[in-house]
C-alpha cells in the first residue's frame, strides 16, 4: 500500500501501489502540461466508505510513495482509461484495472465526457 501526499498540509492518501503507479503516470502528464484537474476516489469501508475529491493544481505539492521497491509494469489500457477520465469535465476518477479493461472491450459504459 503506497501513499499519495498532497498539498501544503501534506494530506496522505493510502492507495494500492499498482493503482498509484497508474495514477502517477496520468497525474504527472497532466501537471507537466500545466493542467489542473479534479481527482476522485472511493473510500473503503475501513475509512467510513463514501468518496473524496481533491483539486490538483500544477503549483501544489504532490508526492508518490510506494511500499514496494520493484518497478510496477503498467497496463496501457488502464492508463488510457484514466487519462480519458482526467480529460473529462468530471476529472480523474480512480477506476479499477478490471473496469478499465471491460470498458475497453465495450462491456461497460465509457468514461464521462
Amino acid at each position: 500500500m503506497g501513499n499519495l501526499t498532497y498539498g501544503p498540509a501534506a494530506k496522505v492518501i493510502a492507495i494500492d501501489d499498482r493503482d498509484l503507479a497508474h495514477l502517477q503516470v496520468v497525474m504527472l502528464a497532466k501537471l507537466r502540461r500545466g493542467e489542473a484537474f479534479a481527482f476522485s476516489w472511493d473510500r473503503s469501508a475501513d475509512f467510513g466508505s463514501g468518496h473524496n475529491t481533491l483539486w490538483i493544481h500544477p503549483s501544489t505539492y504532490v508526492e508518490f510513495n510506494f511500499f514496494g521497491s520493484k518497478k510496477i509494469p503498467l497496463n496501457r489500457t488502464w492508463v488510457d482509461a484514466l487519462m480519458k477520465r482526467a480529460n473529462s469535465s468530471a476529472g480523474l476518477e480512480l477506476i479499477s484495472e478490471v473496469d478499465a479493461e471491460a470498458a475497453n472491450r465495450g462491456l461497460v459504459a465509457p468514461a464521462p465526457a
